[in-house]
């Protein structure tokens, strides 16, 4: 366990974000205690308009693959009034269920335990795609996006944010300044060019949006400051520490947030 040094009040005022109307509603205790990487609300929120989310239907289908502790699901039901499929491989549909059900929307978001190459969903399922800081882990082969957005409906989008790099890199080794922090999991990072490309080549989608989030390094310092001195799990706190070594070193120089939209052709 960490020793929390702020009080709710403080951490209100430390992560109220201009950028970031909605998430700023959120109990910042919560996303602390459930966060497991970036700040996925704030992701989300960017990602949104470019998703179209408030031009959704009442009641449109959404998967929220790679949903991690549901904190996304919750946000897309309460801000879109979507219904929402909770897919997760690392956290179990029981636990989701229960924090889904304290948010009280456990009518609008359905957890389900699921791999990304093995998904349980018939084709044309989804009214929209989106997935937040997990799409890197499964997707970056050529020939996934194919089969994941099958379960679209003809037209309806997928949209992700990953962590990114502002260009692609040459060779085998890392930029130089960030050897002694680089692990090899970071080589699934890519620039929003690489992105734009490799779903453009699949022909499963029309890219719409290809984009980097300017000074998204920042606030991904700033949380990870924040979860480091304060998450209540001695794990998430020691990853935190190290996403602040990393981004430190960097100070944006070549990490950051891609945001990828397609629609299905």
């Amino acid at each position: 366990m960490t020793e929390r040094t702020g009080t709710t009040d403080e951490l209100t005022k430390r992560l109220t974000h201009p950028r970031y109307p909605r998430s700023n509603r959120y109990d910042a205790r919560w996303t602390i205690e459930n966060q497991m990487g970036p700040h996925a609300l704030w992701l989300l929120e960017w990602l949104a308009p470019a998703l179209g989310l408030d031009a959704l239907p009442p009641h449109a289908r959404v998967l929220d693959l790679g949903c991690g502790r549901a904190m996304t699901s919750v946000f897309l039901a309460r801000e879109y009034g979507v219904q929402v499929t909770a897919a997760d491989l690392w956290v179990k549909p029981d636990d989701n269920a229960v924090r889904i059900a304290e948010a009280g929307v456990a009518d609008r978001v359905l957890p389900v335990f699921a791999e990304a190459h093995d998904l349980p969903f018939g084709e044309g399922t989804f009214d929209a795609i989106v997935s937040i800081d997990a799409y890197q882990y499964f997707g970056t082969n050529d020939l996934y996006l194919p089969t994941l957005t099958r379960l679209l409906k003809p037209g309806g989008r997928i949209g992700v944010v990953v962590p990114s790099l502002r260009e692609e890199i040459d060779g085998a080794e890392p930029p130089e300044h960030l050897g002694a922090y680089w692990d090899p999991g970071f080589w699934a990072f890519h620039s929003p060019a690489w992105w734009r490309r490799n779903w453009t080549r699949s022909k499963a989608v029309t890219v719409e949006t290809a984009d980097w989030l300017r000074d998204g390094w920042r606030d991904w310092l700033l949380w990870s400051e924040v979860c480091a001195e304060e998450s209540p799990s001695a794990f998430m706190a020691g990853l935190a520490r190290q996403s602040v070594e990393l981004l430190t070193a960097d100070q944006g120089r070549a990490l950051g947030f891609a945001r990828v939209v397609g629609r299905r052709t």
